[in-house]
């Protein structure tokens, strides 16, 4: 039998791979071998070096025994290694009371480096306790963050030392460098980020929520997620004893949670239904064009917004003369001393002493008060008797949680017979909810479906945009199959601004939208409302936050009843084409039951989608008014 035939043998690496090879597998054996060469390597360099310093020194030993025994202690004093020279016994010694030495220095340091180690990681983990007072708790991850963080930082900017710290189920470095991106430089606001969950009363401890001004509890991205906005009240209830009477804010989007989160967080408490104020403000814009902006005016803390001050030289005034007796600052109601809020309160109502006035300035330390009213000009004013509405048509393209919402507000508003035509893609099941929606509107609004997809050609095509007063532009709501809402939002727009460009009739669109990033990419005219939900909840927290009495005067101002904001006619408060102060326009609105605010001109320029709007300007301006002017009052609705 036939041996077989042996391969080629392989070639033999070269020296420095087989070396390089040795090496590497020596170092494998473990800290043993690791030291050994660490030695090696140390003494290789240290000895020749301690040598030529020997050997080159003009005071070295003559004989070759000496300049030894000094190499050998030139090489103790750098490694050491005690440096003894005498007999081998002694040498010896010297080297393990040396090493000894060393062993217990290292152990020591190496104790400590890993004790600030572990504390280090502890930290950037968010393990630690916040040791705040009077600081801001914000509960939770959301888009709402964002807003709330910059909105509270704004509002700070003014104040010597605050803090805000956020709690939420990430991690530390990834919350510290979304909040420095999206944020930016928060000034003297120092933010602490903490990681846990905000259902475990553990966790909460970290942030202190027992000594915090106050607590807000951000909402979840879906309706059925409000539950555990109610679990993160108990928790704080847990974690906080009863003694310690914290504020809190929360938000739900469901009202079928709402009071169990109102009796899951206590008295102390303001919860917030983001779905229905969303939908009133929608509902609200469809009707009166320009107003989303005056709502984003008076909710950001970048002009002028809201706040109750002391006016003690106002007691025993009437409310009309109190309106003029400003000349900065827009008075809009009454704090009465027992607590009560009053908007809007009758003109002759007197103030009493101790009573607090809510007003609308830029600042909480800008509002003065005068003894001699702002004068007017009777010989301009008019006293238009209220036109009576008028049926509107309103189209609605698409569909999502907040539109029966949208549906019963606009009901209770609208003149007999108006009519809102939803053109929207679900099937038949789309068509029942809409059908049920229609059931609970008043018998003001008549709505009728249309199936078809808003962001098909097809569809906008055989939309009829001259039989309709405005339109309302809706996405679909968060979910698996819809990540991006405002995706299918904007394609929608864009088809409506074709279809308007190419029909040549102007159209007036309130856009409802998730991501206020995506409003600035929307192609809309000159006119367009957007109600940026994730927006609009995070200003109202941090409104409230900053300002408790707001809840109240927030929760009249969207409600259906009482108070509400509105752009109306100049025509009803003083003649077009003749100049007037602004004091003039406010006494007018004062004697037809309403406070006026500022003004909308139509004869000032326009940039992008905003409308020129004038809030709380100063009563002596004197300005020539257009019959185009409107003037945006505070009245019942």
């Amino acid at each position: 039998m036939s041996r077989p035939a042996r391969g080629t043998p392989p070639t033999r690496a070269p020296l420095y791979e087989r070396a390089r090879y040795w090496f590497d597998n020596t170092l494998a054996r473990g800290v043993t071998v690791l030291i050994g060469w660490l030695a090696v390597a140390c003494l290789a360099v240290v000895v020749p070096v301690s040598a030529l310093l020997v050997w080159t020194d003009d005071r070295a030993p003559d004989t070759a025994r000496a300049k030894t025994a000094a190499v050998w202690r030139s090489v103790g004093q750098t490694l050491r290694l005690g440096g003894e020279v005498g007999s081998p016994l002694r040498v010896i010694l010297s080297v393990l009371l040396a090493l000894m030495a060393l062993f217990y220095v290292s152990t020591i340091v190496g104790l400590i480096t890993t004790a600030i180690t572990e504390e280090l990681i502890a930290l950037r983990r968010g393990h630690s306790t916040v040791l705040e007072s009077g600081h801001t708790v914000v509960l939770g991850w959301s888009d709402q963050l964002f807003t709330v963080v910059a909105e509270l930082v704004a509002a700070n900017a003014n104040q010597g030392r605050s803090a805000i710290a956020v709690l939420a189920d990430r991690d530390v470095t990834e919350m510290e460098e979304e909040l420095r991106t999206e944020v930016g430089d928060a000034g003297r606001t120092r933010i602490v980020c903490r990681n846990g969950r905000p259902t475990d009363p553990a966790a909460l401890a970290r942030v202190s929520p027992a000594t915090a001004d106050v607590v807000l509890i951000l909402p979840r991205d879906h309706p059925d997620e409000d539950a555990e906005i109610v679990k993160n009240l108990l928790a704080l209830r847990t974690a906080v004893d009863e003694e310690s009477r914290v504020r809190t804010v929360a938000v739900v989007r469901d009202a079928r949670y709402r009071l169990a989160a109102e009796l899951a967080a206590g008295p102390d408490a303001v919860v917030l239904e983001i779905d229905d104020v969303t939908a009133r403000l929608v509902a609200q814009c469809a009707r009166q064009p320009g107003l989303s902006l005056v709502y984003q005016e008076l909710l950001d803390f970048a002009g002028d917004e809201f706040y109750v001050v002391d006016a003690p030289d106002q007691a025993g005034r009437a409310f009309a003369e109190v309106l003029r007796a400003c000349p900065t600052s827009s008075v809009v109601g009454v704090l009465r001393v027992d607590g009560t809020l009053h908007l809007n309160p009758p003109a002759a109502s007197v103030l009493s002493p101790g009573d607090q006035l809510v007003v609308i300035a830029e600042d909480d330390d800008t509002t003065v008060t005068t003894d001699e009213p702002a004068a007017f000009d009777e010989s301009v004013m008019v006293n238009r008797e209220r036109t009576p509405a008028r049926a509107e048509r309103v189209l609605l393209l698409g569909w999502n949680g907040r539109a029966r919402h949208i549906v019963r507000h606009l009901s209770g508003h609208v003149a007999s017979g108006s009519v809102l035509h939803v053109v929207a893609d679900g099937g038949e099941s789309l068509a029942t909810e809409v059908r049920a929606a229609a059931a609970q509107a008043a018998p003001t609004l008549n709505v009728t479906f249309g199936p078809g997809d808003p962001t098909l050609p097809g569809t906008m095509s055989d939309v009829d945009l001259s039989a309709h007063d405005g339109v309302i532009v809706l996405g679909p709501d968060r979910g698996p199959g819809h990540d991006s809402p405002d995706d299918r939002t904007l394609v929608t727009l864009l088809l409506l601004r074709d279809r308007e460009r190419t029909s040549g009739i102007p159209v007036r669109v309130v856009t409802e939208m998730t991501d206020d990033r995506n409003r600035a990419l929307a192609p809309v005219g000159v006119g367009a409302d957007f109600i940026v939900s994730g927006k609009l909840v995070g200003l109202l927290m941090a409104q409230i936050s900053q300002n408790w009495h707001l809840a109240g005067l927030f929760a009249e101002l969207l409600a259906p009843h009482g108070n509400a904001i509105h752009l109306k006619p100049v025509g009803d408060y003083v003649r077009g084409g003749e100049r007037a102060s602004f004091a003039t326009v406010v006494e007018a609105a004062s004697r037809r039951g309403e406070c006026a605010l500022g003004y909308r001109s139509s004869g000032l320029a326009r940039v992008g989608t905003d409308y020129e709007v004038r809030l709380n300007p100063p009563k002596a301006e004197v300005r020539y008014w257009s019959a185009d002017d409107e003037v945006i009052v505070m009245a019942e609705h």
